[in-house]
């Protein structure tokens, strides 16, 4: 594989890994309410 190649490969991937990360991170320290409508009716939950 050429260094043409390589380079802006390793780029992708560096950035896919940084933004799977700043997610992971995000849903870790969601903080709220969360409301869900089902069968039994409205249940609230707080994270």
């Amino acid at each position: 594989m050429s260094r043409n190649l390589l380079y802006p490969v390793l780029g992708v991937l560096l950035i896919a890994v940084g933004a799977l990360g700043y997610w992971a991170y995000q849903e870790q320290n969601r903080s709220g309410i969360d409301l869900t409508v089902g069968g039994r009716g409205i249940t609230v939950e707080t994270r």
